[in-house]
C-alpha cells in the first residue's frame, strides 16, 4: 500500500473535526516506524520519518483536499475532509487537550442558565504547567519512541494562544491545576462537571452572569445538585469558597447538611470576607458565616 493512501485512511479514523501538526506528526512517525497499515505492508524503506517527510506528506494532503489550511483556524491546525466546523468547543478542545469548557459556557451546557454566552469560556493550565502537561502527554503517547520522535524534529505538542475560532470569541481562564471535567461522549469536547461549575460560580461570578444570576441558579438548582456541589467544594474548594457556599446553602436556601455545617469552622472576620469578591465590602453581615453580604439583589 502507498504511504499517502495509508495516511489518508488513518486520518479518516480520527474522531475530531480538525487535526493538529503534532497529531499528524505522530501518525506519519508510526507509519514509518511500523511500515504497515492495518496489517498491510507499506512501500517504505526509510527507518524513521524526518521533518522533510512530514512537510512532503502535509503538502500532498493539502493538495488532495484531505486536509484544509483554513484561515479561520490557528496556524498548524487543519480541518479534515467532510467534517463540519460548527462546534468551536470541539475544535478548541482538540487544539488544547488540557482545556475544558467552563463558567457561563458550562452553565449553558448543563442547562443551568437560559442565557446565551456571547463567547466561549474555557479553563486551561497556565503556560508553565501547560508545558509540563504537554511533555508528560508526549511521553505517554510515544512511549519508547519519545526520544526518536524528538530527535527527528517532528512537530511537538505546543500551546497556542487562541482568541477566536471562526466567528466565536474564546476567553481562556488560566489556572495552576486541571479542574474537574467530563468528556462528552463521541466528541473531543470536555466540560467542567456540575460540581466544579458551581464552584467556579463562587470564585468568578463575573464570568458566570454576575452574582445575582449565580444566586438565582443556586436557588433553582442547588437542592437538586446538593451532593455534587458539596462534594466538589469540600474536596477542592478553598476556605473562603466553603464559607461562601455555606452561607448560600445554609442561610439563604436552608438546605444545610453535615458537610456544610463542617465549613463553619472556616468563618473568620476580615475585610476580604465578602460574598462577592469582585465588589466592595458593605456592613451587612452573616453572624454565623462572618461574611459581608455585599449583594444588592434586583427586585
Amino acid at each position: 500500500m502507498k504511504t499517502l493512501k495509508a495516511l489518508t485512511l488513518s486520518l479518516g479514523n480520527i474522531n475530531a473535526p480538525v487535526i493538529t501538526s503534532y497529531q499528524l506528526g505522530r501518525i506519519i512517525y508510526y507509519l514509518f516506524s511500523t511500515k504497515t497499515y492495518n496489517g498491510e505492508p507499506l512501500n517504505l524503506s526509510k527507518k524513521l520519518a524526518e521533518t522533510h517527510d512530514y512537510n512532503k506528506y502535509l503538502r500532498n494532503l493539502l493538495q488532495d483536499g484531505v486536509l484544509n489550511n483554513s484561515r479561520t483556524l490557528p496556524r498548524g491546525v487543519y480541518s479534515l475532509l467532510g467534517r463540519e466546523l460548527e462546534n468551536p468547543s470541539e475544535i478548541i478542545c482538540t487544539i488544547n487537550p488540557f482545556c475544558y469548557v467552563s463558567h457561563l459556557s458550562a452553565m449553558a451546557h448543563h442547562g443551568l442558565t437560559d442565557r446565551i454566552p456571547a463567547k466561549l469560556i474555557i479553563s486551561s493550565p497556565n503556560p508553565k504547567e501547560w508545558k509540563e502537561y504537554a511533555t508528560d502527554k508526549m511521553e505517554k503517547d510515544l512511549s519508547d519512541d519519545y526520544e526518536n520522535y524528538i530527535e527527528s524534529y517532528l512537530p511537538r505538542l505546543t500551546r497556542q494562544e487562541v482568541t477566536r475560532i471562526r466567528k466565536t470569541e474564546i476567553e481562556c481562564i488560566n489556572s495552576k491545576h486541571l479542574g474537574a471535567y467530563k468528556n462528552i461522549k463521541g466528541k473531543t469536547t470536555k466540560v467542567s462537571t456540575i460540581g466544579r461549575t458551581f464552584l467556579d460560580m463562587l470564585r468568578n461570578p463575573d464570568l458566570c452572569g454576575g452574582i445575582n444570576h449565580v444566586l438565582s441558579v443556586f436557588d433553582e438548582y442547588g437542592q437538586t445538585y446538593l451532593r455534587l456541589i458539596t462534594d466538589e467544594i469540600d474536596r477542592n474548594g478553598k476556605q473562603i469558597d466553603k464559607v461562601r457556599a455555606g452561607y448560600i446553602l445554609d442561610e439563604r436556601m436552608n438546605c444545610s447538611n453535615e458537610i456544610v455545617e463542617s465549613w463553619v469552622k472556616f468563618a473568620q472576620r476580615g475585610g476580604s470576607r465578602k460574598l462577592d469578591a469582585s465588589t466592595e465590602y458593605i456592613p451587612t453581615w452573616s453572624d454565623k458565616w462572618l461574611l459581608s453580604i455585599n449583594v444588592f439583589e434586583k427586585k
